[in-house]
């Protein structure tokens, strides 16, 4: 007798297969084998299985149960299928209805006592089952991320006894809605990021972040140590545009198979990732020997905020030029092929030389050579560098306007209204972000007067600015413009997204 239980599993951005969890009962000896497992998980499955079902109260056949979970070469790991492997014993061995199965999706792991416990990947697994009409019946503890998908059928379950009872139409569980925890408000998590209100001074720097924010443009803040470079990153995120319901899922699906816990009322923040300058090439674009994301999909939607950027190894750098350009990445193995979203804002910050101090004029401090500082700048390449919008130098302050008596500036939520309002006119006009318009649009929506033309020649001439830096210099003065309510890309405008290109590095 035999019994096929589909298992939905999806990855983001990718149409995954399906699989399934086969429960076959043959004559012979009282034995469980799990097949296309790694080593590990086929010894704690079936010993979790087994005595959850007897101490739920059900008998475990007398014979020798193989459960083949199709296709053999898709990976599979943690403990998520255990729910369907126990059900699907159930049924192959008559003691639930098999028919009541067919219109189900199971994710969940089980304790010995037969209690579901919580497991990752659950927001990706209840698109899927939306998207093929079958309901969903996970482990209670993650009731709060399956309720993220409005659309899908989704139940909370505790103890496999409840599940069957579902089954039996005995007793009904609760829908995953109905368990989620209390969401704070959205503006109760907005007041909970860091204000740009803290950031003294700093004047150029608070109107780049602005301007980065309106049209997505990634940006460098160049400076010695303690000027606010991390400071003001940090705040980006609290000026961002809201995100969409589509965007928030997507990026949230990335974090779910990642393992990270979903909160539902902060689940449509913009997250900001900060990885440190040693991380490997893997940890940031993702990899694997079974392929993950990395911090460039994590940041999906996002922000990938990296200090202290010369201290990286060069060759994990030069790894993000692809997926700045595509918004995804390809990872790549002997065995099988992953795909990624990665559309992240970059925002960099790096010192002017090894010892931080060149070109302070308030210290005078730096000893460095001109080699030194040549090879420490050598660090970055020029594809790389291009591929930055805006490029901006933060200086040191005098201590007078830093003090508490110091004037503040604008907060978060003043600026972030400029900011939405920005974003709102580039989805009416394209669709998109200006960073992220394509060729067709940008020569319909960036287009110069005569003047302002050959002052963007000259500026290129003099700059030595690549066609991808004159690209970007357009779609900058876009957002400038977009923020002034203004349609045509006026002088002032072109002048400004020029000098974010003045830096030479």
């Amino acid at each position: 007798m035999s019994l096929a239980i589909v298992q939905s599993r999806a990855q983001v951005g990718i149409q995954a297969p399906a699989v399934s969890v086969e429960v076959n009962l043959a004559g012979g000896l009282p034995k469980m084998s799990i097949v296309g497992l790694p080593e590990t998980v086929v010894k704690e499955s079936k010993d979790r299985v087994r005595a959850a079902l007897q101490n739920s109260g059900f008998e475990v056949p007398a014979r020798r149960i193989t459960v083949s979970l199709a296709p053999a070469d898709l990976p599979k790991d943690g403990g998520r299928f255990d729910l369907a492997i126990a059900l699907g014993i159930l049924a192959a061995s008559r003691q639930i209805n098999a028919e009541s199965l067919a219109a189900f999706e199971f994710l969940g792991e089980l304790s010995l006592s037969g209690e579901l416990r919580a497991t990752g990947g659950i927001l990706p697994a209840a698109l899927a089952a939306a998207d093929c009409g079958h309901a969903l019946i996970v482990p209670t503890a993650d009731a709060d991320e399956a309720a993220l998908v409005s659309r899908a059928e989704t139940y909370a379950a505790e103890h496999l006894l409840k599940v069957c009872a579902h089954l039996h139409q005995r007793e009904q569980l609760p829908a995953c809605a109905d368990c989620m925890t209390a969401a704070p408000d959205a503006d109760d998590w907005q007041q909970q990021l860091p204000d740009l209100a803290d950031v003294r001074g700093q004047h150029q720097a608070r109107r780049a972040l602005e301007i980065a924010a309106a049209g997505n443009h990634n940006l460098l803040l160049v400076g010695p140590p303690g000027t606010g470079k991390t400071m003001l990153a940090s705040r980006l995120p609290g000026i961002m545009p809201e995100l969409t319901d589509s965007q928030a899922l997507e990026a949230a699906a990335v974090a779910s198979i990642s393992g990270q816990k979903l909160h539902p009322g902060s689940w449509k923040q913009r997250r900001f990732r900060h990885p440190h300058h040693t991380c490997s090439g893997v940890a940031l674009v993702g990899g694997g020997s079974h392929p993950r994301p990395g911090e460039i999909s994590l940041a999906h939607h996002g922000v990938l905020f990296l200090d202290e950027l010369p201290e990286f190894d060069r060759r994990v750098l030069e790894v993000l030029r692809e997926p700045m350009e595509s918004g995804s990445i390809i990872i790549s193995r002997a065995a099988r092929q992953a795909e990624f979203p990665a559309r992240f804002q970059l925002v960099a910050a790096m010192n002017p030389c090894p010892c931080g101090y060149a070109g302070d004029a308030l210290t005078a401090r730096c000893r460095c050579t001109g080699e030194q500082i040549s090879r420490y700048r050598s660090r970055l390449s020029g594809p790389l560098l291009d591929r930055i919008d805006m490029q901006i130098e933060v200086p040191r302050l005098p201590h007078r306007q830093l003090h508490g008596q110091a004037p503040a500036g604008e907060s978060s939520n003043i600026v972030r209204a400029r900011v939405q309002a920005a974003h709102q006119r580039q989805m009416q006009r394209s669709g998109c972000s200006n960073a992220h318009l394509p060729d067709a649009a940008m020569r319909e929506h960036c287009q110069l007067s005569a003047k302002d033309q050959n002052l963007l020649e000259r500026a290129a001439d003099k700059l030595q600015l690549s066609a991808r830096a004159w690209q970007r210099i357009l779609k900058v003065a876009r957002s400038i413009a977009d923020l002034d309510a203004s349609a045509p890309i006026q002088t002032r405008h072109l002048s400004e997204a020029i000098n974010y290109r003045r830096l030479r590095l």
